[in-house]
């Protein structure tokens, strides 16, 4: 039998400088090739421009070379020193970076997504300096979010297509600063589903309350931009009297179903504790039932159970049986979902998850986009959607270039091409491989 020898401390030692040497020279050599990828597209555009080779007379020619200026540009890859060409009238920025472009559009998406996900503006200005080596300030990170007004305000002036399917209405409250205070602000949210189970953010208002003429609006408005109801199957609410009465006005041929949540709640409100235990049982008893005509039975149950003891109670829910027992005429399989208004109270989790290192919003912009980044699209399992998003081009477009440039400059590698030829195919294979794989991460 073959003796295993121990693993001793001086080569574990040496297997992790191995891998620090392999990953820190793997990064080196990736900026060298991105950085050296830029400052080649930069020249050729100039060689283009211009109109005479390099140190060519030309008569005619109206503009001369001007050697190069530095500019920094942010990457994936880390801050990149770049010389940009320049003739004495212009410079010449590489095709994929745009006027006063500072960063790679990849990581002004990497320092939104940071805020979204819960971090300070001071948090994430640490987290992205620590991928970039560059400094992010709190004012570069609140300026990169108020980019998302613009998508809000085309957000709430665009057409909805008629297809959905199921509208699930409810109210939020959230905290905002006011000139006198910290004060509540009421949102009305509404989300639409699809057949094939996609949901989406169709629209949001901030309003004073949940009066009928406050849901009126955000339903009126629904309408106007192309929601006029034909394929509607349900209206999903949370039990308000304003939202009913403005669902009689504005879908009145639309079926209506109460949140279960929001019953219980009401139901459990004012019962006693020795109590509560089994009216809650009896009360789960009627969603949970196998059919309308068995939850019927456990509603008279119930009230034969429970109508001495909270009759004002069991005569309000025998009041609203009709739009609590609705979600039982569509499929079996989509009874939990339609049952209740979860749909948004988990878009609105995510939200209050996202407010709590900022404890209140400063002004009512700052509600709409953490409620508009907050509710992408996704299907009702709660997984994300397939994106529709492509490969960003400087991606694809700087792996096919570092090749290319490697390519015609492999003798610029460190190591000799004569003496290490496997090591050089290796580390050409890596450079090469890891910005193509790279390039295949979706971006959204």
């Amino acid at each position: 039998m073959a003796k295993i020898t121990p693993i001793t401390e001086h080569f574990q030692h040496f297997v992790e400088n191995l891998k620090e040497s392999f990953w820190g020279d793997l990064q080196g050599e990736v900026q060298r090739a991105a950085k050296k990828f830029f400052e080649l597209l930069s020249e050729r555009q100039r060689d283009l421009y211009m109109v005479s080779p390099r140190y060519g007379r030309l008569e005619g020619r109206k503009d001369y070379r001007n050697g190069y200026y530095e500019r920094d540009f942010v990457t994936r890859f880390g801050t990149l020193r770049l010389r940009i060409a320049r003739s004495r009238r212009r410079g010449f920025l590489p095709e994929v970076m745009a006027k006063f472009q500072r960063r790679a559009e990849e990581v002004c998406l990497l320092i939104r997504e940071a805020f979204l996900r819960g971090l300070s503006t001071r948090q994430t200005g640490r987290v992205v300096s620590i991928l970039t080596q560059e400094a992010v300030s709190a004012t570069t990170v609140s300026k990169l979010i108020r980019d998302w007004d613009q998508a809000v305000r085309e957000f709430h002036q665009a057409r909805l297509s008629d297809e959905y399917a199921y509208l699930f209405l409810d109210g939020v409250s959230l905290r905002m600063r006011r000139p006198a205070g910290r004060k509540r602000v009421h949102m009305l949210v509404a989300y639409g589903v699809r057949r094939d189970g996609s949901r989406h953010l169709l629209g949001f208002m901030r309003s004073q309350g949940e009066s009928q003429a406050e849901w009126e609006g955000l339903l009126q408005d629904l309408y106007r931009r192309g929601l006029e109801g034909h394929h509607l199957l349900l209206i999903v609410t949370d039990g308000c009297p304003g939202l009913a009465a403005a669902l009689h006005t504005v879908y009145p041929r639309v079926a209506h179903q109460r949140c279960w949540v929001h019953k219980m709640r009401n139901i459990l409100e004012h019962v006693r504790k020795r109590d509560y235990d089994e009216v809650k049982r009896g009360a789960q008893a009627i969603y949970l039932a196998e059919s309308r005509a068995h939850a019927v039975t456990a509603f008279r149950r119930f009230r034969a159970r429970w109508r001495r003891d909270y009759g004002s109670m069991v005569r309000r829910l025998e009041r609203d049986l009709p739009v609590l027992l609705a979600f039982f005429a569509f499929p079996r399989d989509l009874w939990r979902k339609l049952r209740t208004t979860n749909v948004i109270e988990r878009c609105f989790v995510e939200v209050r998850r996202r407010t709590r290192p900022m404890v209140c919003f400063v002004n009512g912009q700052s509600v709409d986009r953490i409620i508009y980044s907050s509710s992408s699209a996704s299907t009702w399992n709660g997984k994300p959607a397939p994106s529709s998003c492509l490969h960003n081009p400087l991606d694809i477009t700087l792996s096919v270039a570092i090749k290319q440039i490697f390519d015609m400059d492999i003798k610029s590698l460190s190591v000799s091409t004569d003496r290490f030829p496997e090591e050089t195919e290796l580390r050409y294979f890596f450079i090469t491989g890891f910005a193509l794989n790279a390039a295949k991460l979706p971006r959204c």
